[in-house]
């Protein structure tokens, strides 16, 4: 998949330069409180452009280097392949979680959404 999956005003100036878009999905992604969550669409919501689908590749391309746990799939599962390193992020934070059921596939926990789930709240100033 290449960038054209992105919003269309996210091409780089410059080939090496990050795509507005990925830095504005970024810059919510750095906003969001330790021990809280923001799910793929609340990110497209909060900028007003794009859709889960866009955040996610961002976060997939150039998520490293931000909290990227913090941005997390709606039903609170955890991220495939990434979720015992998210774990252990959620856990450090004091984030709400569920634990598994014994008929969860390795009994991995999920994030209680409900508690978890932040709105932006004290960051309105600004945003876009």
């Amino acid at each position: 998949m290449s960038q054209e999956s992105l919003p269309s005003d996210a091409g780089p100036e410059h080939p090496d330069a990050l795509p507005e878009y990925a830095e504005r999905v970024l810059e919510v992604t750095e906003l969001i409180p330790p021990g809280r969550v923001m799910t793929y669409g609340d990110v497209a919501e909060w900028l007003g452009e794009g859709g889960p689908r866009q955040v996610g590749r961002v976060m997939a391309l150039y998520g490293g280097a931000v909290p990227w746990w913090r941005v997390v799939r709606a039903d609170g599962v955890l991220l495939p392949g990434h979720e015992l390193r998210a774990l252990g992020h959620y856990r450090a934070e004091g984030t709400p979680l569920k634990e598994a059921s014994r008929a969860a596939e390795g009994h991995v926990p999920r994030l209680d959404m409900r508690c978890a789930r932040w709105d932006g709240g004290g960051y309105t100033e600004g945003h876009t």
